[in-house]
């Protein structure tokens, strides 16, 4: 039996296989006016199709819980009524093909307001049509504007904000929430010492810089069915510690190890981990696998479910790194944009019996003979 193509049991929620669509933002949904942050005929075809392929698990890219929470302008939003409509149907059409729907919430913090990456990644100011980015303190990310400081009492209002967008994702039909933690944006940016810098309950030491990711899970855990398994995604490590040659103070994969042992005390139950961002020169070892042995140290050490990225493009060395306890899931993203079917002759490779839906399988099965 193939590990990839084995179910993952997470609480009471079968996801049917380890092959997971990992969230990547589209920057496709509308800019302004009453149809803010809603998905279109475009986020439906683009995850419906993830899910025929025959990922286990599909999930929704980065959304934000408010409107200064978006990367962009033309980010996914889950903070009212329109929104939750909009994606009811995708996580149906989703659950129509055998794979579970899931969702990340996200503030993206003091990387927020900036134009589509393929035009020029830059800060969008208010001039612009943009807005002022918050952070933990006022330090702002290379290249973009300065943020604004948080009060306590607007962290607090953060905390609700995600548990809101958490009860309407789960009205809409998700049946995974994940929480984004990583990549520099609001949570990273306060468990990170490269980028909060407060004096507060909220900075300084380990456990205050961790304060407002905890907070924020516990909110969305309660609120979240029992049954129902929450996510988190972790930068493993900003990369910066591990270079003898940067003398800046960055998040590391002991940090990790140290976090999700907290994370799962508080309801977590699945750990998404990937690596950087807090900053955008960090020298990062890009290759095959680079960001899969974080994972197995979290696996390891914490005790925690984890799902490998990172360059994962062949069904045989993705099967490997499950047989290996690296992972117990593995996060595919621009190999699904090349292949929505990867998944399918995956199976195949490794001797499975591809799961294809009926109007496709039967010609695929025809055409063999």
């Amino acid at each position: 039996m193939s590990s990839l193509f084995a179910p993952l049991k997470l609480r009471d929620l079968t996801i049917p296989n380890r092959v997971w669509m990992s969230p990547m933002c589209m920057y496709s949904a509308a800019a302004e006016g009453p149809e803010t942050g809603v998905p279109t005929d475009f986020h439906l075809t683009h995850l419906a199709s993830r899910a025929a392929g025959g990922a286990g698990l599909v999930m929704v890219e980065a959304t934000g819980v408010r409107p200064d929470g978006r990367i962009s302008h033309w980010d996914l939003g889950l903070w009212n009524d329109k929104q939750q409509e909009s994606f009811a149907r995708i996580a149906a059409a989703i659950r129509s093909f055998g794979s579970v729907p899931a969702i990340q919430l996200a503030h993206a913090g003091r990387k927020a307001s900036v134009d589509k990456p393929w035009i020029s990644d830059g800060y969008l100011g208010e001039r612009d049509g943009g807005w002022t980015a918050v952070g933990p303190s006022p330090e702002a990310f290379q290249g973009l504007s300065q943020p604004t400081e948080l009060s306590v009492a607007e962290i607090k209002q953060l905390v609700t904000d995600f548990a809101e967008s958490a009860k309407r994702a789960l009205k809409a039909g998700f049946e995974v929430v994940e929480v984004h933690g990583a990549h520099g944006y609001l949570i990273h940016s306060f468990l990170s010492p490269a980028s909060n810098k407060r004096t507060d309950a909220y900075g300084g030491s380990f456990e205050n810089r961790m304060r407002f990711a905890l907070e924020v899970v516990d909110a969305v855990r309660a609120v979240w069915p029992q049954d129902l398994p929450v996510f988190f995604r972790t930068s493993a490590t900003d990369w910066l510690s591990e270079n003898d040659d940067d003398p800046r103070e960055g998040w590391t994969a002991d940090d990790t190890v140290r976090l999700a042992k907290e994370l799962q005390a508080h309801g977590v139950d699945f750990l998404d981990v990937s690596s950087g961002g807090i900053v955008r020169d960090a020298k990062i070892p890009v290759g095959p696998n680079y960001q899969v042995p974080f994972a197995g140290q979290a696996r390891d050490q914490a005790g925690i479910a984890t799902g490998a990225v990172g360059l994962i493009t062949d069904a045989h060395q993705a099967e490997d790194i499950l047989t290996a306890g690296q992972a117990d899931a593995v996060f595919l993203g621009r190999e699904l944009l090349r292949n929505p079917y990867w998944p399918q002759q995956a199976a195949s490779e490794l001797g499975i019996e591809p799961q294809w839906p009926a109007q496709y399988g039967y010609a695929v099965q025809r055409r063999k003979k």
